[in-house]
């Protein structure tokens, strides 16, 4: 084991699968000598030189396109696009092209690229803030992947470049520098396998990204209160692992899910969705949401606090919940 940030956890990942596979290559705005507006290439540039990471034009469609057009050759491109925002700017070659043409043919054709961007509420203003998790969940032919620890960062991004469909690796930008211990040796992190980070038996709180941190603060806190909770990390949407999830649910008789991005038709909609259908009758109270408030996230910092769940407003709504 090693303590490693999850950027150079990533970075390390990313740097061994390009060893092992030529066919991979990296694009996107400062990739190259600068190393990503996030460092997620630093030190990259000068061990594969520039055919491999080539900087680009502000131009997201044309290189989207261009990187979806080598991947249908075989190629197995990483799209860097800084901010998830900017993806947009390619949503119709995403959409029209990567996730369908692999079921137009019938599975003759495969799109294997990755495509990440950093997401999430973190001083960065309305054009630089999404998540839109569920926007690419409810996108059939793609795997949407959302790490919070160092080992999953890399775990799944090596398991992302291996893929033969089209991955959307998501990054929220305050876990880039959180550190945790990295296994030797190779790591794959299998897709569609939530991970339990702490046990518990009185409530289960399934966090989204970024908020599985601020959910163990708040387990952390519940705890001195006398309540054991279980915490829940999906690490990939889609697939999503509701076993697991049902699972606890079973134990615990409570569920509450925390996500920053917006309620209506949200990742926790989804969750909350199936676990009714799934779980209703282990269900001891209603399952419970708590996400950001519906506007795009402001640049003031007071009103940026107030934009995302914390670990003390999951406390209120645990003990909310467990008095149901």
């Amino acid at each position: 084991m090693r303590e490693m940030t999850f950027t150079d956890a990533a970075r390390e990942g990313l740097a061994e699968e390009m060893e092992l596979d030529p066919l991979i290559f990296v694009v996107g705005e400062g990739i190259g000598e600068r190393g990503g507006n996030f460092n997620t290439t630093v030190g990259l540039y000068e061990r594969f030189g520039e055919w491999r990471l080539r900087d680009t034009p502000i131009s997201e469609r044309g290189f989207t396109g261009m990187c979806i057009g080598a991947a249908l050759l075989g190629a197995r491109p990483v799209v860097d696009f800084m901010f998830l925002d900017f993806e947009l700017d390619a949503l119709g070659d995403i959409i029209n092209q990567a996730s369908r043409l692999s079921w137009m043919s019938n599975g003759q054709v495969k799109v294997p690229m990755v495509l990440r961007g950093g997401v999430g509420i973190a001083a960065t203003g309305p054009h630089h803030s999404s998540s839109l998790y569920s926007f690419f969940m409810h996108l059939p032919g793609l795997h949407v992947v959302a790490p919070v620890f160092p080992a999953d960062a890399k775990g799944l991004l090596k398991t992302a470049l291996r893929c033969n469909d089209p991955v959307i690796f998501l990054e929220h930008k305050k876990v880039m520098k959180l550190k945790g211990n990295v296994p030797d040796g190779e790591l794959l992190t299998p897709f569609g396998k939530a991970n339990i980070v702490r046990p518990g038996k009185d409530l289960t709180i399934v966090g989204i990204s970024y908020m599985v941190v601020e959910a163990l603060n708040a387990a952390d806190a519940l705890e001195k209160q006398g309540v054991s909770v279980e915490v829940i990390d999906p690490r990939t949407l889609a697939p999503l692992d509701m076993t697991t999830i049902l699972e606890s649910l079973s134990k615990t008789h409570r569920l509450l899910i925390v996500d920053e991005d917006f309620s209506p038709c949200g990742a926790g909609a989804e969750i909350a969705a199936q676990a009714m259908e799934q779980g209703f009758y282990e269900l001891d109270a209603p399952v419970r949401r708590l996400n950001g408030p519906f506007a795009p996230a402001p640049y003031s910092p007071p009103l940026e606090a107030a934009s995302a769940p914390n670990a003390q407003d999951i406390v209120r709504a645990a003990q909310m919940l467990l008095a149901e």
